[in-house]
């Protein structure tokens, strides 16, 4: 028979094996619970929000419990279990968060819309050939028609207001709703209900889609009485809006013009970072200010030495000009680098930062207000002209441009 070795075990021994034990048992619950966790978020079912039985927010308390409630009762209770899908149910509440911000132009975006964005930004889209957005009363809004396009045939204008889309009231929608509902494939249609700006009388109009492909910089020239103008056309600040503005500079260089007109009416705006790239051709120093959610200012300076600062200069902007063609004009005009002509823009002065998520969605948030080179704010104010001309009905069903006209004279 073997020997046996007699062991004694001191009391602290005998705790360390139980703290041990007790360690394991909830390291294995949390595990668990963990994978479960994981697994869920892994189906999209879990958005990552603070619970009260954790460590919540400073001054807030959100119970969760009530979301998860509603979660588990709908599948339950509803009549037809073939719409649930747990992506699309997930989508809606996130968005329905969002919204619940009140600003129309802070947005989560499903993958879909959120490729429909990029692909404006990027210049081609299928659709009606309309910018929206919202006006100070948060109604939808054309911000403008695109020229050439659908929209532009059918008669909509600048402001008019949109009252429903197909069959689906505008008064209470989100913009990336009501970006899905008006575009869809080349050839089918879209019924809109509108109002002009300032009118009670309503117009229905049917219009079909098609593929928009839009250049967002373009030139012409114009002959005056002190020689030949260079006339360029800023539809849009997007992904090639920088290399097709370098495109038609060069032409501008090239021809030695004695002045240039930038014509920013109807645009709605988009990219700040190509807003300012432009205006750099003309200004330097500050070209934006961002007013933060702290109070503080950060401001914009141009990002690159300008070829034009002393060519003499025109700004053409009206009712369909937003946003980053609101920071272009603002700049202009407040550093007295040129004349603006037309009649006030349409007042959007807010920043969104754009946050693509997993999966293909994003985020629009609002971040800021921007403020031209003086600190003004525009929003919902809009720029008012150096020079107001305003343009008629009549005068434009006969294609007359008495706003041009005027920058000319200016030459």
């Amino acid at each position: 028979m073997a020997l046996q070795k007699k062991v004694t075990v001191s009391p602290f021994f005998n705790f360390f094996i139980q703290f041990l034990i007790v360690a394991t048992v909830f390291f294995a619950i949390g595990f668990a619970v963990g994978q479960k966790k994981i697994v869920v978020e892994r189906r999209g079912f879990i958005p990552k929000l603070t619970v009260t039985n954790s460590l919540p927010p400073a001054n807030q308390t959100v119970d969760f419990s009530l979301f998860w409630n509603v979660w588990e009762t709908l599948p339950e209770s509803y009549i037809d279990k073939s719409a649930f899908d747990g992506q699309k149910l997930l989508y809606g509440a996130i968005s329905g968060m969002v919204r619940s911000l009140g600003d129309p132009y802070t947005a989560f975006l499903n993958p879909d819309q959120n490729e429909a964005v990029k692909d404006e930004l990027a210049g081609s889209y299928e659709g009606v050939g309309i910018q929206i957005g919202f006006n100070e009363d948060n109604r939808l809004v054309v911000i403008t028609p695109l020229k050439g396009t659908p929209a532009e045939k059918a008669g909509l204008l600048a402001r008019d207001l949109i009252l429903k889309i197909d069959d689906k009231d505008a008064i209470d929608i989100t913009l990336p709703e009501a970006v899905d509902l008006i575009r869809g494939p080349a050839g089918s249609k879209v019924k809109l209900l509108l109002s002009h700006e300032g009118e009670s009388e309503t117009y229905e109009v049917e219009i079909e889609r098609a593929k928009i492909a839009v250049r967002s910089v373009d030139i012409e020239f114009r002959n005056t009485d002190s020689g030949e103008i260079a006339l360029i056309k800023v539809s849009r600040f997007g992904d090639k809006t920088n290399s097709e503005w370098d495109e038609v500079i060069a032409q501008v260089l090239e021809r030695k013009q004695k002045g240039v007109i930038v014509d920013m009416r109807n645009n709605p705006g988009g990219l700040l970072s190509s807003s300012v790239y432009v205006a750099s051709e003309f200004v330097d120093g500050t070209v934006v200010k961002q007013q933060m959610a702290d109070g503080s200012v950060q401001s914009l300076a141009a990002s690159r030495a300008g070829k034009m600062e002393k060519t003499k200069l025109v700004v053409l902007v009206n009712e369909g000009s937003a946003s980053a063609a609101e920071i272009f004009a603002g700049a202009i005009q407040d550093k007295n680098r040129g004349k603006v002509i037309g009649q006030k823009s349409f007042g959007k002065g807010t920043v969104q930062d754009v946050v693509d998520l997993p999966g293909g969605a994003g985020l629009h948030i609002t971040v800021a207000k921007w403020l031209t080179p003086k600190g003004n704010s525009i929003h919902g104010d809009g720029i008012k002209p150096d020079i107001e001309v305003s343009i008629s009905k009549e005068q434009r069903k006969a294609q007359e441009d008495p706003q041009l006209d005027r920058a000319l004279e200016e030459f």
